[in-house]
């Protein structure tokens, strides 16, 4: 996956524009919570509400608390120089889950399914992913196996002639497994580097998205036995807090490998990410911050803790 450094100042101002209704959030949480004065506890309960209010979550707010009282308890601290250690403490949680979705699958092709709720971005997320690929000269083939949303089928071809990658598709209500399994076959025998499936995000009944995606595993399993390579869950940063219960949810029928988080330009609930990032530990393989092919990158832990905090 391309690397964000090598995209130009663009992808950080994009990024910063992004998360600016976050940052500007947890800036008025913090300001005024310190002028020059020293660190004691009842400034630290102040900063750590502050976090929680912007959706940090109390888990990741308390290790925050923690670590700046452990460092600087009892020291004068500015509001600037506050800001600039909760961006620290939050790229620490951070850097571990950074981790690119890359190619490395052999034999080919890796097989990602990606999963999520319908209307989390789930199928633009999937265009935006092949055009990373190919970026990295990857061929990409689609598959079309959420058959059972109406236009579904459709949209994701849509999306395929866009990016100008093949896509494996099947009638509307018909068989995912059988789709993904052509779509296998076909990306083995044209030598496809990666193929990433499209799958149902109905949890209405969780039963039988289990069964499906259950049945989609014993399928790739009878052509590769180290198929599915990953499943990639796409949440939607407007959810916030309920982004994580999705977490939840999709681990328990799915097995979740890694984290997509889409649409961080339209909330001021960018936080969740670091929530998810404490509470889960899963992989977080890109973010997305708009609607352009580009707005898609790999996940930067650094850059984007000083952007929540409003330090870059």
């Amino acid at each position: 996956m391309s690397d964000p450094e090598n995209t130009g100042s663009s992808w950080s101002d994009r990024l910063f524009g992004g998360f600016r209704k976050t940052s500007e959030r947890l800036s008025t949480n913090l300001t005024g919570v310190v002028g020059t004065a020293k660190l004691d506890d009842a400034t630290l309960d102040e900063v750590e509400d502050a976090l929680i209010i912007s959706d940090l979550g109390p888990s990741a707010a308390g290790r925050i608390r923690a670590k700046l009282s452990e460092k600087r308890f009892g020291l004068e601290i500015t509001e600037q120089e506050l800001k600039e250690a909760v961006a620290e403490e939050i790229a620490e949680i951070l850097r571990p889950v950074a981790k690119p979705l890359d190619v490395v699958a052999f034999p080919r092709p890796q097989v990602i399914l990606v999963i999520g709720v319908n209307g989390s971005g789930k199928t633009t997320t999937i265009a935006k992913l092949a055009h990373l690929f190919q970026e990295d000269d990857y061929g990409v083939m689609l598959a079309a196996g959420d058959t059972f949303r109406a236009a579904a089928i459709g949209q994701l071809a849509t999306w395929a002639e866009r990016v100008g990658v093949p896509i494996v598709r099947g009638p509307e209500g018909g068989d995912p497994a059988s789709i993904v399994f052509d779509a296998v076959k076909e990306a083995t025998d044209t030598g496809i580097d990666a193929l990433i499936v499209d799958t149902a995000g109905r949890l209405q009944n969780k039963r039988e998205l289990m069964d499906e995606l259950e049945k989609i595993r014993r399928v790739l399993g009878r052509l590769n036995p180290e198929a599915p390579h990953d499943v990639v869950l796409v949440l939607d940063a407007t959810n916030g807090q309920n982004a994580l219960s999705q977490i939840d949810v999709f681990k328990e029928v799915a097995g979740v490998t890694g984290l997509i988080m889409t649409k961080l330009d339209g909330t001021a609930r960018g936080g969740v990410l670091v929530a998810a990032a404490e509470q889960y530990g899963l992989p977080i393989h890109a973010i997305g911050v708009g609607e352009t092919m580009d707005d898609l990158r790999p996940f930067d832990p650094d850059l984007v803790a000083k952007v929540i905090a409003g330090v870059a």
